[in-house]
């Protein structure tokens, strides 16, 4: 199984599962921006290595002042992480709610965090009936106290959807304090339009999470940041390992926020390849969650002799890694999960996919 840890993109996993090295796989499983780090990546490393003999800045001033300047708030409602779930871990711990309602399905780490911290959790099922999103009139009859919290992503994973308006209209009004995953907001167009990140910033009950490893594909650095008021920051800050964020991370961070032609570059590209992806698996007979990101939630039919487990391990031993998402709560064994790649690599996806589902899944699901 790929999701040995909880998540995709587990190349060693995959290896010791699969038989086959790191070098031989096209990664679906793991929503990173297909075209790889921006250049400035690479100068960083190749400039900055000797100054890896020093530590680094504890209090991260430099890519928290950027962060600052890019995003129009104050420096002191920023605190930068070793990626955002480091961050999500110190946000429960630091907000220490009595109990949380959480949309299901999210990402595991939601639940991971509220589990460890002993927060008792209420579901708040998705519906596939309504494309798995999030509305007011399911909020309407969630009594939340003061004291609890409630944690959803914006856009979802696994789902990519974005919560409505109106949705997030009835959660500000409500006593909960609000934990919103922003992980994947760079990849929808008018995405800070849509975003809490500046209303977190003086709100004594939003918090937003947000990470730099998705969209500028940087995950092996860890590299993510959260924003809320000064007065719980300062209690994440004293919660948080010193010197969390390495030397290298922090100038990688700096020089990202300035990659204006890449972000651009990134948009024109998905508005291209995510409605052609569709298209061709809906043309198998698979059905494709709406999404407003850089990935697909993908249901088998009913009838078909597939299950996501099998699927994974038929397409792994043809080279392709997909996410089984009949592991995120609220999900069946018909579920994959597709990140959106490049148009030659979405192809071979594809007639990969159309082969399997024609020969059927056989006694044990390998062919």
């Amino acid at each position: 199984m790929l999701e040995r840890f909880g998540h995709g993109g587990d190349w060693a996993t995959a290896e010791e599962s699969f038989g086959k090295p790191e070098a031989g796989w096209l990664d679906y499983s793991a929503n990173m921006n297909p075209a790889g780090p921006p250049a400035c990546v690479e100068a960083i490393f190749r400039e900055r290595w000797r100054d890896i003999a020093r530590y680094p800045d504890p209090a991260v001033r430099g890519l928290r002042r950027k962060l600052a300047e890019t995003h129009g708030i104050s420096e002191e409602s920023i605190l930068v992480g070793n990626g955002a779930a480091e961050l999500i871990d110190l946000a429960v711990r630091g907000v220490s709610p009595r109990e949380a309602a959480l949309a299901q399905p999210s990402f595991a780490e939601y639940g991971d965090a509220l589990r460890k911290a002993g927060v008792r959790t209420k579901e708040l099922p998705l519906a596939a009936g309504n494309g798995f999103e999030l509305t007011a009139e399911m909020l309407a009859g969630l009594k939340l106290s003061e004291g609890s919290c409630v944690f959803i992503g914006h856009p979802n994973n696994p789902t990519g959807r974005l919560v409505p308006a109106d949705a997030l209209a009835a959660l500000r009004t409500s006593r909960a304090t609000l934990l919103i995953d922003e992980a994947f907001i760079d990849f929808v167009p008018g995405g800070e339009e849509a975003s809490l990140l500046r209303e977190a910033a003086s709100s004594e009950r939003i918090v937003v999470f947000r990470s730099m490893t998705k969209f500028y594909a940087i995950p092996g650095i860890r590299l993510g940041f959260v924003v809320a008021h000064p007065k719980l920051i300062a209690r994440l800050r004293e919660l948080q390992p010193p010197w969390s964020v390495n030397f290298l991370a922090q100038h990688i961070g700096e020089a990202l926020l300035g990659e204006t032609d890449y972000a651009a570059k990134t948009m024109a590209w998905l508005a291209e390849e995510r409605p052609r992806l569709v298209a061709g698996l809906e043309s198998l007979g698979l059905a494709v969650v709406p999404s407003e990101v850089n990935y697909l939630l993908v249901s088998l039919p009913e009838d078909s002799p597939w299950n996501a487990k099998k699927l994974q391990r038929r397409m792994a031993g043809r080279g392709i890694l997909i996410r089984d998402a009949s592991l995120f709560a609220g999900l069946d064994g018909r579920y994959f999960r597709l990140a959106v790649r490049l148009r030659h690599e979405n192809e071979r996806l594809l007639a990969e996919l159309a082969a399997a589902l024609k020969e059927g899944a056989g006694c044990d699901g390998e062919a």
